[in-house]
């Protein structure tokens, strides 16, 4: 299978997402311009890191395949196989990004081998992102370039895994980094000063009151594991010494909002929790909350053109998943967008001994077959 082949090709390119992609950027490259693509690389303005965009076919409005090209890392993971060598066995493909997503990527490579032979009647436009994994950075980043050079697909498919069921939602997320500061002094007079640690304590008590109130008054989704918006601190950090009083700390937080919740409504109701703290502790007490990489959800209603056409590409049905996509990011620019792509995140993704199944790949590859099929027809196509 020539998918499985593009498969060990990409495996092997080491893209933990803390290192340069150049190099499976450039086998990807290649590989698209011997097959006549129009191909157009997307470096990063800050790092040894780039995204690329091809198409092929006539000029027109078309269909998009997406895809990231990062990994999570594998270290303090207990593998039993190369994580960097595709290691077939008992019907698994074993390799770290074979579920997430580079299993789709080889899917989408091996599709533009097929399309390169076909006469489309429209394009097929292709767009390979990076740094993904740490919240959407890349495709952020590469926005401005892609927005002149993709224009408006009629559909698009984000290929992240969903045993390849359609996912018509994910929640949006927004990180944000909080800077908690009091006053230092010996800790023998530690009640005369403003422990930036107890500030800090206070703050993560508000959030967690913030997140009991959406349990409870919020909007729900049935469709979603967790129903409901939800508020996560993930790191805590300050002090210096023991006999220091603390004068600064640093709190990591998110928040992943249902599309039936406002995030700057959930934005600014933590900046006011922010504020009440601190005045609760005086005027020496100050939180200053800054945003990190964050990414649009996804709300698509499921007879929206677009999921209806979806699931008779993938002949599966309808879901809403628990991670975030860079799906959203296609969405808020008027492209129809879905989720769509082999293995399981659940199962599989970001796992010591990450693999794909057999028959999750054939599963892709057949419904890349009748897209290609359909863009050659010019059949029934959804519409925004």
């Amino acid at each position: 299978m020539r998918t499985l082949a593009i498969l060990e090709r990409l495996v092997a390119f080491d893209t933990v997402s803390a290192k340069p992609n150049l190099g499976l950027v450039a086998f990807v490259e290649d590989h698209l311009r011997q097959l006549g693509f129009r191909v157009t690389r997307i470096p990063d303005p800050q790092e040894d890191k780039a995204g690329l965009y091809a198409e092929i076919g006539p000029p027109g409005a078309g269909v998009l395949l997406s895809a990231h090209s990062d990994t999570v890392p594998v270290e303090g993971q207990d593998w039993t196989h190369d994580p960097f060598r595709l290691t077939a066995q008992d019907g698994r493909l074993y390799g770290r990004g074979t579920t997430d997503m580079k299993g789709f990527v080889a899917a989408m490579l091996s599709a533009a081998e097929r399309a390169s032979r076909l006469p489309l009647s429209e394009p097929l436009k292709l767009v390979l992102s990076y740094d993904e994994e740490i919240g959407c950075v890349g495709i952020g980043r590469m926005m401005d370039r892609l927005i002149p050079l993709m224009g408006r697909p009629r559909a698009a498919i984000v290929g992240e895994p969903t045993q390849m069921q359609v996912a018509i939602g994910h929640k949006g997320k927004q990180g944000f980094r909080a800077i908690v500061a009091g006053q230092a002094g010996h800790s023998a007079l530690a009640p005369l000063h403003v422990n930036a640690l107890n500030v800090a304590a206070g703050f993560v008590q508000a959030l967690q009151s913030l997140q009991a109130e959406l349990e409870r008054d919020g909007p729900r989704d049935p469709a979603y594991a967790v129903p409901y918006s939800t508020v996560h601190v993930g790191y805590l950090a300050g002090g210096r010494a023991l006999n220091i009083v603390p004068d600064r700390a640093e709190i990591l937080f998110e928040i992943r909002a249902l599309a039936e919740d406002d995030p700057e409504d959930l934005r600014h109701r933590a900046e006011a929790a922010a504020k009440a703290v601190c005045a609760a502790h005086g005027p020496a007490a100050r939180i200053g909350i800054e945003p990190l990489a964050g990414y649009p959800g996804l709300a698509m209603a499921p007879d929206a053109p677009v999921a209806v056409w979806a699931r008779e590409l993938a002949g599966q049905g309808l879901t809403k998943v628990a991670f975030g996509t860079e799906a959203g990011c296609f969405d808020a620019l008027g492209i129809p967008t879905v989720v769509c792509g082999p293995g399981s995140m659940e199962g599989q993704g970001h796992k010591p001994d990450e693999y794909i199944t057999l028959d999750q790949i054939a599963a892709c590859d057949a419904m890349l077959d009748r897209l290609l099929a359909g863009m050659v027809e010019a059949q029934a196509r959804p519409r925004s």
